[in-house]
């Protein structure tokens, strides 16, 4: 593909997730990326007028349809491209995925058939063994297929990663109020599954024992669940997700040689408090160290306009002596921006996403198999 062509992409499924794609992608069009919101594939009437109407792209019902329409060059231009290079629109070379997960597995056999490649929502797919052939025709058909581990690309997930140094503890916590959003798959499957996506990617290591135990309150399917992973490394993680909570939150702490760090999904914060300097010093100079080389270096972002602003310089020292604590730059963006652009270069230059398809297979077995624990402990409990 050449520099400067535009690689014009479909979003199938135009609810509550395929409404950010939609906006995401125009976003990045006008923003001068190379891509061209092609097509809205949605079998809901409304949801498909709504795309149309917004966006200015073709509205299908069904996939068959778009296909068909696309391999017939049926596809008009955009509004904000009324004439191709040749006078006819090329075809749609990429789409998002944003289906319920119940229909992961058809829709990607269709789409990969046709030589689309995929970002393909999370769970990849409703079983492991319909992502075992999502995996099979992916590497059978030659395509590129992002698993769409949102966070994974929340900035302040991607800056720890230059600070691993063995993470031996995971604490995480995920909770949500309720919404009938995402109703056809239990609490692991909808929000937990974040949190176990990054911690099997930050550890790195095969999970030696699941304990778990969760419950449904609001919905027939799990809604709260706390989970205890054991990796073969000896890592302890610990998964709280919640979708019937009074407040929401998405935050992950860490413990490693030396160091603890807090994680904030929501603010894009990390914090780290490092022991280090500590080590094999007199701690009363280490603390008179710290207080003179202390610089103003927090940031605080829960002020109402977001923006960040500086801390009192005492922040810097943790209560205990010998101790640092610092907030770690991170610069703030949206995730499901960088996870879309990622996905586009992955298509453009045909290289491995940086969420392969078989790191959404790993995330889905784990989930998988978590959900076996909770059922296995709610039979011997009688829950």
């Amino acid at each position: 593909m050449s520099a400067g062509e535009k690689l014009r992409v479909a979003v199938v499924g135009a609810g509550a997730f395929g409404r950010n794609h939609l906006r995401v992608y125009r976003e990045l069009e006008q923003a001068g990326h190379p891509v061209e919101l092609a097509a809205a594939v949605d079998p809901n009437d409304e949801a498909r007028a709504a795309a149309e109407a917004k966006y200015g792209v073709c509205g299908y019902a069904t996939i068959e349809e778009c296909l068909a329409a696309n391999n017939a060059g049926f596809l008009r231009p955009t509004h904000r491209d009324e004439t191709a290079m040749d006078g006819a629109p090329g075809p749609i070379t990429a789409a998002s995925l944003c289906v319920p997960t119940v229909h992961h597995a058809e829709c990607a056999r269709k789409l990969l058939a046709a030589g689309v490649d995929l970002l393909i929502e999370k769970p990849l797919a409703a079983s492991v063994a319909e992502a075992d052939e999502i995996v099979r025709l992916t590497h059978e058909l030659g395509r590129v297929v992002q698993a769409g581990h949102l966070e994974r690309f929340n900035p302040a997930v991607r800056a720890v990663r230059a600070l691993l140094n063995r993470p031996m503890f995971f604490e995480a916590h995920r909770l949500s109020v309720f919404t009938p959003r995402s109703l056809d798959v239990d609490v692991v499957l909808d929000l937990m599954i974040h949190d176990l996506d990054i911690v099997l990617k930050l550890v790195g290591e095969p999970v030696r024992e699941v304990r778990a135990v969760g419950l449904p309150v609001l919905s027939k399917k799990v809604d709260i669940a706390n989970v205890r992973l054991e990796f073969e490394n000896g890592c302890v993680a610990n998964f709280t997700a919640s979708r019937v909570s009074t407040e929401r939150v998405r935050k992950m702490r860490f413990f490693q040689p030396h160091q603890y760090l807090s994680l904030d999904f929501a603010r894009q914060d990390l914090l780290l408090i490092d022991v280090t300097a500590a080590a094999g010093m007199d701690l009363a100079k280490v603390a008179e160290m710290q207080a003179r080389e202390l610089r103003p270096t927090l940031s605080d972002r829960a002020g109402k306009d977001g923006a960040p602003g500086p801390l009192s310089p005492t922040q810097g020292l943790h209560p205990s002596p010998g101790m640092t604590i610092r907030q770690v730059e991170v610069e703030p963006d949206e995730p499901l921006r960088l996870e879309i652009a990622s996905f586009l270069e992955a298509v453009r230059t045909r290289q491995t996403p940086v969420v392969t398809v078989e790191d959404g297979r790993a995330a889905l077995a784990l989930a998988v198999e978590i959900n076996a624990a909770i059922a296995s402990h709610a039979r011997r409990t009688g829950l």
